[in-house]
C-alpha cells in the first residue's frame, strides 16, 4: 500500500478511511511478547498510517536529531547502491 507521508499531518478523505483504516487498523491492539501487533509490516502500517495523520515534523521532535541525521544519510547511501573501485566519496 502506498502511503503519502508529508512534513505536516493531514486528514484522510472519505475514501482514504475505507481504503487504509478499515484495512490496515485491528479491532484492538495486542502486546505479543513484548511488541505491538504480531509482525513489522503490521507495525510498520500503523507507523505509517499515524505519520499521514501526525506529520514527519511532529515524528522527528520525539527522538535524537543525531539518530534522525544518521539514519537518513544511511538509507540515502543504500539509494545511491554500490561505489565503482576507487571512487572516494567526497564528504562535506
Amino acid at each position: 500500500m502506498e502511503f503519502n507521508i508529508q512534513r505536516q499531518g493531514r486528514k484522510w478523505t472519505r475514501s482514504e478511511v475505507e481504503q487504509k483504516y478499515r484495512k490496515l487498523c485491528p479491532e484492538k491492539i495486542e502486546l505479543i511478547e513484548g511488541r505491538m501487533f504480531w509482525t513489522d509490516e503490521q507495525r510498520l502500517n500503523r507507523l505509517a498510517l499515524l505519520l499521514e495523520n501526525v506529520g514527519m515534523d511532529a515524528a522527528v521532535s520525539l527522538g535524537d536529531p543525531a539518530l534522525w541525521k544518521q539514519a537518513i544519510d544511511e538509507r540515502l547511501k543504500a539509494q545511491e547502491g554500490p561505489r565503482p573501485e576507487g571512487v572516494e566519496d567526497a564528504g562535506p
